[in-house]
């Protein structure tokens, strides 16, 4: 753990940066009392494809209705050539 005035520390931000980037710790101070940390950020696990993969989904339980009471809502809705349903204007 270094510590760097604030003076030097807009002098050489660049290096400072690079420093905490590398896993070293600075402190920055002013008046010679500690004011600040520089330190790098935790880095994000990577996402890894496929993780979903086991998932299975029911269309079909999905969309029938249980009862046909159900379909009161669907009432007005149409579906296109593309299959995409849409409430006519």
């Amino acid at each position: 753990m270094d510590t760097v005035n604030i003076a030097e520390a807009k002098a050489k931000l660049s290096a400072l940066v690079d420093r905490a980037a590398a896993g070293e710790e600075i402190i920055l101070a002013k008046a010679g009392k500690p004011v600040a940390r520089i330190t790098a950020l935790p880095r994000k696990e990577p996402r890894r494809p496929g993780v979903a993969k086991h998932w299975v989904v029911d269309d079909a339980a999905l969309l029938a209705p249980t009862d046909p009471e159900d379909l009161d809502w669907a009432e007005g809705l149409y579906t296109d050539e593309v299959g995409i349903t849409r409430r006519p204007r």
